[in-house]
């Protein structure tokens, strides 16, 4: 049942997402843990999408809709749909991802047994345009560490991982009083990795280990796109050349990864032990650019894990995640 103040807010920050919504919200109105609200705000989208949210709101009192009248860009309207959040836990979705029946469910059953976690999530797995699994790890952080430096140097350091898909702990089911305590998503290039590694900086997260989440890649998914384009959709106001250049999108972003540090609330040693951390990520990321480096190299394919990641992908809720 849901109380008159749900325990949970589900944000849904989307634009033009008429493609795949109806699936993502089967996916996330047919959760067996049903004490949420979902809020949605189009940003001034101009296909299908408004008309969508209005037909499945007509049939379920849980979703609250907003529509910005012109784009505010992405970040913002992230931020958007938090600032209208009311439960005490909160979780991000998107317009084109997946999830099993019992994601939502499990994730806060963790936190209410880890008190100390700040951010709950299960294990990732990616899907094609057409709901069909092309990878899946197990989760590769060592974000359950008490020590709030190795769990930051994880996160740090696993932005390099290939298909790790680290960044997704972005989509955890997160304590909204730790959220009111970072400073609002940024609109450079992968300021998601740093947004997440600063909310591990307040505590440790804790993993379903299962495959019980599925991220939808796609052509005109915003984290594929050039290093330019994505600035430019996260903020419309930087869609400019000296707004977007390379040079200034890295610096924003390795500054991003010592403001994250200096914010969080650290004694004096780990906070030093941070800043080794990214001096040494940042010389690492340098050596590879050299002739005859590279990063480590992306698996082919998952392999034997296939048939259990398969296995969680038919508990998907809605037509799009009936086997």
């Amino acid at each position: 049942m849901v109380s008159a103040l749900p325990r949970l807010s589900v944000g849904l920050p989307v634009y033009n997402g008429e493609e795949y919504l109806r699936e993502a919200l089967d996916a996330v109105l047919g959760q067996t843990y049903e004490d949420f609200e979902l809020v949605i705000s189009s940003n001034a989208s101009t296909d299908a999408t408004d008309d969508i949210c209005r037909e499945y709101q007509a049939r379920d009192p849980r979703i609250r809709i907003f529509r910005q009248e012109h784009n505010i860009g992405a970040a913002p309207n992230h931020q958007f749909v938090f600032d209208q959040s009311r439960g005490e836990l909160f979780k991000w979705v998107a317009a084109d991802d997946l999830y099993a029946r019992d994601l939502f469910e499990r994730c806060v059953a963790l936190l209410d047994e880890h008190p100390d976690a700040v951010l709950a999530h299960a294990w990732g797995a990616a899907i094609d345009g057409d709901g069909e699994v092309i990878q899946a790890l197990e989760y590769p952080l060592t974000t359950d560490s008490s020590q709030a430096p190795e769990r930051f140097r994880s996160m740090l350091f696993g932005v390099d991982l290939p298909g790790a898909l680290a960044a997704d702990d972005f989509y955890g089911v997160i304590r909204s009083d730790v959220l009111r305590k970072i400073k609002p998503h940024g609109s450079f290039y992968h300021a998601d990795y740093t947004y997440t590694a600063e909310i591990s900086l307040h505590g440790r997260f804790v993993q379903v280990p299962e495959w019980l989440y599925f991220r939808r890649q796609h052509d005109d998914r915003v984290s594929l796109a050039s290093i330019s384009t994505v600035a430019a959709r996260l903020d419309p106001s930087r869609d400019s050349w000296f707004r977007t250049f390379k040079a200034r999108l890295f610096a924003e972003y390795l500054w991003s990864w010592f403001a994250a540090v200096r914010r969080a609330p650290l004694s004096g040693a780990e906070r030093r032990t941070c800043y080794r951390h990214i001096i040494s990520w940042a010389g690492n990321r340098a050596a590879r650019r050299l002739p005859g480096r590279s990063g480590p190299q992306a698996p082919e394919s998952f392999g034997e894990i296939g048939t259990r990641v398969l296995a969680s992908r038919a508990l998907v809720a809605g037509a799009g995640g009936r086997p």
